[in-house]
């Protein structure tokens, strides 16, 4: 299944499996999943669900999901001042359409929700 949905001006393609649509629809309430863009030292991707989706400002993809986009950076850069994950605040993009991923890929194997996102044109199949 897929559907395209527009965050920050600018449109995502959301794709999801039989499987993740299948548990979808078993919720009471749409799930949330949340594209994470952590800047930090290094830069990391993240898809969180459910109850670890932070974001506030979700779109609604299908009637059982909703998709956000979060830009967060660590309040400290080095690593060894930290124990466990650092802590994290939400970053203040001056243009975050310019991050707005383009592609959301979602599954649920194993009990398990997963996804992906992909930032540019070459990684959409």
């Amino acid at each position: 299944m897929q559907n395209t949905i527009e965050i920050s001006g600018k449109k995502v393609l959301v794709e999801w499996s039989a499987a993740a649509d299948k548990q979808m629809r078993s919720l009471a309430e749409p799930l949330c999943v949340e594209m994470e863009l952590y800047f930090s030292c290094l830069i990391r991707k993240a898809v969180r669900f459910g109850g670890n989706a932070h974001s506030g400002n979700f779109t609604l993809a299908a009637p059982k999901l909703s998709i956000g986009f979060r830009p967060v950076m660590t309040k400290i850069c080095r690593v060894s001042d930290v124990e466990g994950a650092p802590p994290l605040e939400d970053f203040p993009i001056v243009r975050p359409e310019a991050f707005v991923p383009k592609r959301l890929a979602i599954d649920y194997r194993s009990g398990k929700s997963l996804g992906e996102f992909f930032l540019d044109k070459s990684t959409v199949a």
